[in-house]
């Protein structure tokens, strides 16, 4: 088994489930936040949104520009969908013409010229996909608080048995 065919088996299951979350996110939510530190809704589930296009990226060697990004709106949930399923698919069409040396060479994170962080590509997929992990939780915390109902991620939810 490849390096890529390990990714790949994981986000089979990642991916999905982050979709079923991605779908109960309530579009006129977008500003609301737990807190006043906090990011907000709608900007957190951009975020969860947007990560499996870094995930395309690290491994396309396409490194990362904070400076360069976007930035936050607010968009319905039919937007964020549309933009997870391209990014969801383009990371696994990079995973499944990588090759196992590609995985050795370097993709840093940069703030214009300013680089940031490197790593060997392999450490920072699996860092990205564990933060994104991370990111989905969080989104959990927040839909929970906001009454929505949770889907099944890794097993049962109080909402879904």
């Amino acid at each position: 088994m490849s390096i890529a065919d390990d990714f790949i088996a994981e986000l089979g299951y990642e991916l999905p489930a982050t979709r079923r979350l991605l779908e109960r996110v309530p579009s006129d939510r977008g500003p609301w936040k737990p807190h006043p530190k906090s990011s907000a809704l709608g900007h957190l589930a951009q975020l969860v949104t947007r990560m499996p296009g870094v995930m395309d990226d690290i491994v396309r060697g396409v490194d990362l520009d904070l400076a360069a990004g976007p930035g936050y709106t607010f968009e319905p949930t039919e937007t964020l969908l549309r933009e997870f399923d391209a990014h969801a698919n383009a990371a696994l069409e990079a995973l499944r013409s990588a090759h196992d040396n590609d995985f050795a060479l370097t993709w840093s994170l940069k703030y214009g010229d300013q680089v940031l962080d490197t790593g060997r590509r392999k450490d920072v997929l699996r860092n990205t996909i564990n933060h994104f992990v991370h990111h989905r939780g969080q989104l959990t915390v927040y839909l929970r608080l906001n009454d929505v109902p949770l889907p099944s991620l890794y097993g049962p939810t109080a909402d879904e048995k």
